[in-house]
């Protein structure tokens, strides 16, 4: 089970890693100021597998690619939401962090809920309020790309497999 971190409309990549931190790629020290503009809580308390929850629009603004890492390098495994802005699940997607969109999961989940996400089926159980919602599952490759932690790592294996 994953706690959920609930945010509402618009949280754009300004919000997820504020562009004071932009003079590093690492990782670590992104996901160390993650979220840090809207949730102050947040660094200190995510856990790995934990689940972001947002209304619609989320990842909006720039098309910085810090903020699906400093998001997934948080430790977040899936993040939830009615809509996203296209760069950003671009972007999700090329760096291997799995985001579903779900309006009636999204309406049904309140911080602090716990969730299991199916990322086969796209199927999501909020297990605190015993209910079940399901999700547009990734097509074949989008899921292969994912499962290599990313683009690149979906390139490596493919080339792998050419030799």
């Amino acid at each position: 089970m994953s706690k959920v971190y609930k945010y509402g409309n618009n949280v754009d990549t300004d919000v997820i890693i504020p562009a004071r931190y932009l003079n590093t790629a690492d990782p670590k020290e992104l996901a160390s100021h993650c979220m840090e503009d809207i949730d102050g809580s947040f660094t200190k308390t995510v856990a790995p597998g934990d689940i972001i929850v947002a209304e619609n629009n989320f990842g909006c603004g720039s098309s910085r690619e810090h903020a699906p890492i400093a998001i997934k390098a948080s430790g977040i495994s899936c993040v939830i939401a009615n809509t996203f802005a296209r760069i950003f699940f671009r972007n999700a997607i090329n760096i291997g962090l799995p985001i579903l969109e779900c309006p009636e999961a999204v309406k049904n989940t309140d911080n602090g809920d716990a969730l299991e996400v199916d990322l086969n089926s796209g199927k999501i159980m909020n297990i605190t309020k015993n209910m079940t919602f399901q999700a547009e599952p990734f097509p074949p490759f989008m899921r292969g790309i994912i499962d290599a932690n990313g683009l690149i790592g979906y390139i490596s294996k493919l080339e792998k497999n050419l030799k």
